[in-house]
């Protein structure tokens, strides 16, 4: 059965490690990290690079971020999802532990690959800074992450995680947050890349179906 995978740039260093791992050689096809701001845009990309595989079964490397995946219909080919709202769940394991965290810490959360990305938070600050000025940009930033209080950030294990908390730490200082570190891990990754597909922790869609907004339920 030829295999492929289509994953998001923001989890470029995780599932890399992943395949290494596994050993698996499945061909990967990158989307660009910025459209998962864009859902409507993140769903027509999806379906361009979908309907140009030559695959009998595709993983997909993300979340359903903002229900983007809602719509698509595959091809000759069974498309393997996992059951969780974005990136960051899947490296943290599950919906239920991110849910505790986030209750727990009103965290906002940041990896090494959403730091790549073209969108990310200080990228948005910056802009708002050229756009509206530096005391609007301010005031507009504390009202966006007013109720968060903790800036979280994911430790696999791949990255040098001082690094990263040198590179955010003026983000902290400026959204007036704590830095805290989080363990993480690319296990749902290889367990994305290798099965077992529970239906809990995975939503299977057979060939020439289309996915409904009511398909996509998360895992616990």
């Amino acid at each position: 059965m030829k295999t492929a995978i289509v994953s998001c740039k923001t989890l470029e260093t995780e599932l890399t490690a992943a395949i290494d791992r596994t050993g698996v050689d499945y061909p990967v096809a990158w989307l660009e990290s910025g459209l998962h701001n864009l859902p409507k845009k993140l769903n027509a990309r999806l379906s361009e690079v979908l309907s140009g595989l030559d695959a009998d079964r595709v993983l997909l490397g993300m979340g359903y971020c903002g229900n983007s995946i809602a719509g698509l219909t595959t091809g000759d080919f069974e498309l393997i999802v996992p059951r969780v709202d974005d990136c960051i769940t899947l490296l943290l394991g599950s919906s239920a532990r991110r849910a505790e965290i986030a209750r727990e810490l009103s965290a906002y959360f940041l990896t090494e690959g959403w730091m790549r990305g073209e969108r990310n938070l200080w990228v948005e600050y910056q802009y708002s800074i050229e756009k509206y000025g530096e005391e609007m940009a301010q005031e507009l930033a504390e009202m966006m992450y007013a109720h968060y209080r903790t800036l979280a950030l994911l430790d696999t294990g791949l990255e040098d995680i001082n690094a990263l908390l040198d590179k955010t730490k003026i983000i902290a200082d400026t959204l007036h947050l704590q830095q805290k570190v989080l363990p993480a891990s690319v296990h749902f990754l290889e367990e994305l890349l290798t099965g077992p597909w529970e239906d809990g922790r995975y939503l299977i869609v057979p060939p020439h179906t289309t996915i409904a907004a009511g398909d996509l339920t998360l895992t616990t």
